[in-house]
């Protein structure tokens, strides 16, 4: 299985951060956490206000604790409420169906590891995680 190391996390992040400000989004914070959710590697630009981090990490341990991309979990809320309420019961902190947060997976399609983004608009955030992973092939 392909790792995620140091280096990939952190190219995931510059690249991502590089991403943002060529499209000229408001300040971002971007996490990169492993197949466990422990945080392997984080940036917030300046200006990013307070919680950005803590919804970028939502957002990536919602991804691993589901095993799918944010956007496909926000239709089934959509579809489903009940379905929504009942996974949020247990007082988690997860922003899993708000887009924004990215699977991390290597050339099998095993998952080792999630993004997190959060800053803009939430497609915008989802756009700046996927130009993120696109830094740190083969992942």
């Amino acid at each position: 299985m392909t790792e995620l190391t140091l280096g990939k996390a952190q190219a995931v992040v510059a690249r991502a951060l590089s991403f943002a400000r060529e499209k000229s989004l408001a300040p971002m914070a971007v996490v990169v956490l492993d197949a466990r959710g422990a945080l392997k590697a984080f940036a917030a630009e300046d200006g990013t206000p307070l919680r950005r981090a803590d919804i970028a990490i939502g957002k990536a341990r919602g991804s691993l604790a589901m095993g799918v991309n944010p956007r496909a979990l926000q239709a089934k809320a959509e579809q489903q409420p009940i379905f929504h309420r009942g996974r949020h019961a247990g007082g988690r902190r997860f922003a899993d169906t708000v887009p924004g947060g990215v699977l991390v997976q290597d050339e099998q399609k095993r998952t080792i590891g999630a993004v997190g983004v959060r800053g803009d608009t939430s497609d915008n955030d989802e756009a700046t995680a996927f130009a993120g992973l696109a830094a740190a092939p083969p992942i």
